[in-house]
């Protein structure tokens, strides 16, 4: 089986992530229709905005049978761990029609850190020692926390929006927030709490497509997740990205591809579980070596804003040899440029911010593709509606031009309490 020529696509989310998928399925030549559910401001460009929320399962199969939609691209996390590809694979009326994203045991992966921690020790892939606890294991929590040196990594088990990890260097703060986080600090998310040693190095993100049995290998990325300069403060969902990655040569792929991405494939394929979609791998790069931090059962955001521009290849043929096992067959095309994205976000996040703020220069031409994060509209006017508000990308021959590209069109846009950071990319540039 394999897709149509002509393809209506039906695209879930809302953030920049969706935005760039958005962009770059408008672009191919095999689309017939592009619906997103429910979007931004932004991808109102590139298609249909649809009022329906992703994990409402039931409403999406009615929209899927009255648009005669033939594929469904999932962006973000929670339909995925909620089960939309089982929900679609086992309903008569629609299992034909693919869903680009695992199935609900291979959204495990990310949905819970210490399935996912289990899982890499069962298949060989290198990663921190780690125990998980709950809240009747609490004196058991402290007494592991003594036996590490800092900083110290608590995890939310569950999916946490981003914001479950804490890196601490006191012990006593350290257990004062492991109580906290098995008392409910992060809801259900926090209910247990996997413990782990701190890796040293420096971060990249490596994505994968697979169809189960087949994969490829995606242009990695570096994000940066902190919302000050020179990575200081709070961290957030990821306040810009760079891609390709410096240091991410191809020694220290070759590693990640052997010793993380085939035993992961390989894993998920010995164990059964279904998987059609992206993996993304969190990696630290500790003197040479590369280390998994976590797994993602989708790709990420927003370091989807870097690597989609840098694809030149139609991604709705990817989506096809993702969806009926013939990876194996595509043939994925990157530009050797360089992608930074810089994100604006609202005053105050990641902590209480505004929304409803005007923003102004986005008819402005720009050399950039200005992707829309937390964006709506109001009558004509398009208004902040999230935290990060756009993600700003261009592409150069070097980081510093790339970033400066984006600077400069940042520049002439306007909302009121927007904050981004301007070092984005600058820790690579003597690499």
């Amino acid at each position: 089986m394999k897709l149509p020529k002509s393809v209506n696509v039906l695209l879930l989310g809302s953030g920049g992530r969706e935005s760039a998928f958005a962009w770059k399925i408008a672009q191919s030549n095999r689309l017939a229709n592009l619906f997103i559910s429910p979007g931004n401001a932004g991808t109102r460009a590139f298609g249909t905005n649809v009022d329906i929320n992703p994990t409402n399962f039931a409403s999406i199969k009615q929209f899927v049978l009255a648009n005669n939609i033939n594929l469904v691209v999932v962006g973000p996390e929670d339909p995925l761990v909620k089960g939309i590809s089982d929900y679609f694979a086992s309903d008569p009326e629609i299992r034909l029609i693919p869903v680009i994203g695992p199935s609900q045991e291979g959204a495990r992966l990310e949905g819970s850190k210490e399935y996912a921690k289990v899982f890499m020790m069962r298949h060989g892939v290198p990663t921190a020692a780690y125990r998980s606890f709950t809240k009747k294991e609490l004196e058991a929590g402290y007494a592991f926390l003594e036996t590490l040196q800092a900083p110290y990594v608590l995890k939310a088990d569950g999916l946490a929006a981003g914001k479950g990890v804490l890196i601490l260097s006191d012990l006593t703060e350290a257990k004062e927030e492991l109580k906290q986080m098995l008392e409910g600090k992060f809801g259900a998310a926090s209910g247990r709490v996997v413990i782990e040693e701190y890796l040293s190095g420096i971060e990249c993100s490596v994505f994968v497509a697979t169809d189960g049995k087949n994969y490829k290998i995606l242009p990695e990325a570096k994000d940066y997740k902190r919302i000050g300069v020179g990575d200081s403060g709070l961290n957030t969902g990821g306040m810009g990205a760079v891609s390709p990655v410096p240091f991410a040569d191809e020694a220290f792929m070759e590693k990640v591809r052997t010793r993380i991405v085939e035993p992961t494939v390989e894993g998920l394929k010995k164990e059964g579980i279904r998987y059609n979609g992206f993996i993304f791998i969190g990696l630290m790069n500790s003197g040479g070596e590369p280390l998994v931090i976590e797994y993602n059962v989708r790709m990420g955001d927003p370091e989807t804003e870097v690597v989609l521009p840098r694809l030149s290849s139609d991604i709705i043929d990817l989506f096809d040899g993702i969806a009926y096992g013939t990876l194996d067959k595509k043939t994925i095309a990157v530009t050797p440029q360089t992608a930074v994205t810089v994100v604006t976000v609202s005053g105050g996040y990641p902590g209480d911010y505004e929304k409803g703020k005007v923003i102004s220069g986005l008819d402005t031409p720009t050399e950039s593709i200005v992707f829309h994060a937390g964006t709506a509209t109001k009558g004509k006017e398009v208004i902040t509606a999230g935290g990060r508000v756009l993600s700003v990308t261009s592409l150069g021959d070097s980081i510093a031009q790339a970033a400066e590209q984006s600077f400069q069109t940042i520049d002439g846009i306007r909302y009121e309490g927007m904050y981004f950071r301007n070092d984005i990319g600058k820790d690579l540039i003597s690499m």
